[in-house]
C-alpha cells in the first residue's frame, strides 16, 4: 500500500534527523504517487523556530512546483502537527495530511503544544503573550490599496 511507504519514509527521516542533533520530526509531500519534497526539523541546527519538517516540506514542495498552492498534494507527517504547521498546511492547500504519532505523543516527550492551542481560544487580551492594537488606522490604508489593485495575485 503506498500510503504506508511514504507514512514510512517520513518516520525513517526523522529517526534519521534525531541521528543529525535533529528534532524527532519529518514529513514527505507527494504528488500524483510521487514523493517531490521532504523536510525535517532543522529548529536547533538552523536557529529557526519555524524550522519544523512539515513547514521544511511545504517550502520545498513550493520551490519544486514554482507554486504557493499545494493543491494536489498530499503530506504525510511523523506526528500530529503543531498549530504552526497546521497553520501552513492549510495555507498550503495541501488535499490531505496523514501523521504518525499524535499530539499527547509529543506531549509525553516534552514536546507540548496544548498550551498554544489554548491560547489560540482567547480573545488577545487573555492570552499569556501581552498584545497591543495600535496605528490600525495607519494599517489598515495598506489593505485598503490591496482591495484597489486589480494585478493582484491572490491567495
Amino acid at each position: 500500500m503506498e500510503k504506508k511507504k511514504f507514512m514510512r519514509k517520513a518516520i525513517e527521516l526523522s529517526k534519521q534527523n534525531i541521528e543529525n542533533n535533529g528534532g524527532p520530526f519529518g514529513a514527505v509531500i507527494v504528488k500524483e504517487g510521487e514523493i517531490i519534497a521532504t523536510g525535517v526539523n532543522r529548529v536547533t541546527d538552523s536557529c529557526d523556530p519555524t524550522a519544523h519538517a512539515e513547514v521544511s516540506a511545504i517550502r520545498a514542495a513550493a520551490k519544486k512546483l514554482d507554486s504557493f498552492d499545494l493543491s494536489g498534494c498530499e503530506i504525510y507527517s511523523s506526528c500530529e502537527p503543531c498549530p504552526m504547521c497546521l497553520g501552513a498546511i492549510y495555507w498550503a492547500r495541501l488535499d490531505k495530511l496523514y501523521y504518525g504519532n499524535t499530539k499527547e505523543d509529543a506531549k509525553d516527550i516534552n514536546f507540548d503544544d496544548s498550551f498554544i492551542y489554548e491560547e489560540i481560544e482567547l480573545t488577545p487580551d487573555k492570552r499569556q503573550l501581552p498584545s497591543e492594537n495600535f496605528l490600525r488606522d495607519e494599517a489598515i490604508k495598506a489593505f485598503e490599496q490591496w482591495m484597489e489593485t486589480d494585478n493582484k495575485t491572490e491567495y
